[in-house]
């Protein structure tokens, strides 16, 4: 069984179709800027990647807007969108061969907030009835399930910022076990004073430059910047893919792996290493198959250090290019991974890697070749992208060109 990605759906801080996200990375266009959604004065960070221009009433029904939080929203733009990009209509096909695998960190926080708000400033019957789901994590899941008849296989995924590639290498492993296709990835929202004040005991940067402010790798690397959006993607049996007409092939998931790391203070290594190890090992390639690896990119200079340790065993030093994308669009959490592939997989149809923005001096010692300034136009066929989540989580995946 061959799993290929057939259908991308995108909600980026730089742009809310697969193509302008696209286009905006490769021009190194930042969708990271002041907090718009609430006056961030009073808080210690006021920058982040929030998506713009967006009307939930575009993509959402009437009923599901006052049902469902903005992750859930971004979620159902995105999937609307990937599934038109694959060109699947689902009464056309088994709905119970057809899944859903998404991933989320935060929940839906601005959703809860407002509530709590409401129930504060009130009374309990002021507090809707939708506030027992919508905050869930799984809300998405099963919204995405019941608006496209995807009576499938479906879960979702908590593993912070590596769960947009753990639920696209679950939606593989829902293929392998007889599904023909499933929706996978994942999005992320909390732009709320709630949900920003939660991500504060964290490593956020404090800077109000946005040029200046997340730089993964950078010897001037300070924190990261945290934003909202994701991805959703259509991956299918590459051969029923064929037999339906799919308009669209973008490449193969090949490999994925995750691990956990050890409890601090135990002296063992980080497994970052291991996971990208076994991914590759899952997808029958030698490091030097690798055209390109979509870093995790933390900004925090121990945890970009550990990264390009790993990524420099692998590979050796400055063996393969290095990109973060993420710079342009902040960290995502568990949508992170999912923008990622995406942006793996159009490296591969357009033969370019896109650059890692407003890095201008790299840390020394950490032996990346790290794709500054403009992307770089190189033959890519397989590319390997990694996450990191917060508590010990990671994950790797492996993209390939399809051979025929």
């Amino acid at each position: 069984m061959t799993a290929v990605v057939t259908g991308l759906g995108v909600m980026a801080p730089n742009g809310t179709d697969t193509e302008a996200y696209w286009s905006a990375t490769l021009d190194r266009k930042s969708g990271i800027g002041r907090i718009g959604r609430f006056d961030p004065t009073a808080y210690p960070v006021t920058l982040a990647g929030e998506v713009t221009g967006f009307d939930p009433a575009d993509h959402v029904p009437s009923r599901l807007l006052v049902e469902t939080s903005t992750m859930s929203h971004l979620a159902l733009a995105a999937g609307e969108r990937a599934m038109a990009d694959a060109g699947v209509v689902p009464a056309e096909l088994p709905e119970y061969e057809m899944g859903v695998v998404t991933a989320n960190a935060t929940g839906g926080v601005e959703f809860g907030q407002r509530e709590l708000q409401n129930l504060w400033s009130g009374t309990p019957s002021d507090v809707g009835a939708y506030m027992s789901i919508a905050w869930f994590f799984a809300a998405t899941t099963g919204q995405l399930s019941i608006r496209h008849k995807l009576r499938g296989q479906c879960g979702v995924v908590v593993s912070e910022q590596a769960g947009g590639l753990d639920a696209v290498g679950q939606g593989r492993r829902l293929l392998r076990g007889g599904h023909r296709m499933v929706m996978a990835g994942g999005t992320e929202s909390a732009m709320s004073p709630a949900g920003l004040v939660a991500q504060l005991p964290g490593h956020l940067s404090r800077r109000d430059d946005p040029a200046r402010a997340y730089l993964p790798f950078d010897a001037d690397a300070c924190g990261y910047v945290p934003g909202e959006g994701g991805a959703i993607l259509i991956v299918e049996d590459a051969r029923r893919a064929a037999e339906r007409g799919a308009p669209h092939r973008y490449g193969e998931i090949a490999g994925y792996a995750a691990t956990f790391d050890p409890a601090p203070g135990l002296g063992r290594p980080p497994t970052l290493r291991v996971c990208a190890e076994r991914a590759l090992a899952d997808a029958g390639v030698s490091p030097a198959d690798v055209d390109v690896v979509f870093a995790d990119a933390y900004g925090v200079p121990a945890l970009d250090r550990a990264e390009a340790e790993a990524i420099s065993a692998v590979f050796g030093p400055c063996g393969v290019p290095v990109t973060a994308p993420k710079s342009m669009t902040g960290r995502l959490y568990a949508g992170a991974g999912a923008l990622d592939v995406v942006a793996a997989l159009l490296s591969v149809r357009d033969g370019i890697i896109p650059p890692t923005a407003n890095v201008t001096e790299p840390a020394p010692g950490y032996d990346l070749d790290l794709v500054l300034d403009r992307p770089r136009p190189a033959p890519v066929r397989t590319a390997l992208v990694l996450a990191r989540g917060h508590g010990g989580f990671n994950s790797a995946v492996v993209v390939r060109a399809l051979t025929h």
